[in-house]
């Protein structure tokens, strides 16, 4: 029986030791036999495998096909799990019971997303439940990247039959810290390929009346502003790439989108509709549904056009990201929902990416 898997991936390029663990290729297939592959590296998913309209089976997720390009991918965030905190803190510094703590600056001024050695490039403990369900864990030291507490964090990726990518979080600390986990996939719903389309003509609707808008190192401002009569407005479905370029100044400030948008709620850690885009083309869709208060929107401005998968390449604005998480900078703003997580307390959260055909 061959083990090759739809997305051509072998499970012997992902093989290797590194930080002194196994690294590995695991592939979940469902009832239709359209399949998600990851690494245990960082999270990182290699292909998600999806039909279109004609039937033609595409990847659409961007990513790498031997542990060593995702070991030294130009974009080290590619498609992994994201932590301890995704997104930036101002001046990497933030406060905790009268103790200031400092965290590595790997952003112009800022923190981003957990440190340059965050949970995007490590080794997780990895144990493939079923066909369809892997479980990754993973043990945060005390101090790590400049957070307190020692953390446990499982992440579970079940795929299942009705194309549902869908991605629960636990985690647990002994010591008073803060946590706001998320993953970065970069979508290409059109499919990867050598180039990878642009996500211009992609139509996209999300779920929020309000975003947030951002100084020009990325750092919200404090205000909540409403989406209406801005080049933010996704409340119905258009063109990402409608006024991706406007002349506006978060338009700027964000090189295009990378503004977290405040998902309309009817109740805290609801899990609710979030964001969905369509590519007209190939008729291939994605829902976004998520449990967290915001989703980040990212339009992948910076780009080169670096290898990936079997040739494919990556330019500009070939992805769109969907990190669902809790808001930037939110250890110091007191007024965004709390990221602190005590050590009596668990961490949970789900995110959903459905995936489908418009006929």
């Amino acid at each position: 029986m061959s083990t090759t898997p739809l997305s051509g991936l072998k499970r012997e390029d992902f093989q290797a030791t590194i930080q002194g663990k196994q690294t590995d290729l695991y592939t979940l297939v469902n009832k239709h036999g359209y399949e998600v592959s990851c690494t245990n590296y960082g999270g990182a998913l290699v292909a998600i495998m999806v039909p279109g309209r004609d039937g033609k089976v595409a990847n659409v997720i961007q990513g790498h096909d031997n542990i060593q390009d995702v070991v030294s991918s130009p974009e080290p965030f590619l498609s992994t799990l994201i932590g301890r905190f995704g997104n930036r803190i101002c001046k990497g510094k933030f406060t905790l019971d009268g103790k200031e703590y400092n965290l590595a600056i790997n952003n112009g001024p800022n923190a981003l997303h957990g440190g340059p050695t965050g949970y995007h490039a490590r080794v997780w403990d990895a144990e493939q439940l079923d066909g369809k369900t892997l479980r990754l864990c993973y043990h945060g030291a005390d101090g790590e990247e400049g957070f307190p507490g020692n953390i446990d964090i499982c992440v579970t990726y079940t795929w299942t039959d009705e194309c549902e990518l869908k991605i629960d979080y636990l985690a647990t600390t002994d010591k008073k810290t803060i946590i706001n986990l998320t993953h970065h996939g970069y979508f290409a719903i059109a499919g990867i390929a050598n180039p990878t389309p642009t996500i211009d003509t992609l139509q996209c609707q999300i779920n929020a009346d309000f975003f947030l808008p951002i100084d020009d190192t990325s750092i919200p401002l404090g205000e909540i502003r409403a989406v209406k009569d801005t080049p933010f407005d996704f409340t119905t479905m258009h063109a990402v790439g409608d006024m991706i370029d406007a002349d506006d100044e978060q338009i700027r400030n964000g090189a295009g989108y990378d503004h977290c948008f405040v998902l309309n709620k009817r109740e805290f850690g609801e899990l609710s509709f979030a964001a969905k885009v369509v590519d007209p083309a190939s008729g291939r869709s994605m829902e976004v549904y998520t449990t967290e208060p915001g989703v980040q929107v990212y339009t992948d401005n910076w780009a080169t056009g670096y290898p990936g998968q079997h040739g494919a390449t990556f330019p500009r604005r070939s992805a769109i990201c969907f990190e669902a998480q809790h808001f930037p900078d939110s250890p110091n703003r007191g007024f965004f929902p709390p990221v602190v997580l005590n050590p009596d307390e668990e961490y949970k959260q789900t995110t959903i990416y459905k995936f489908g055909v418009e006929r």
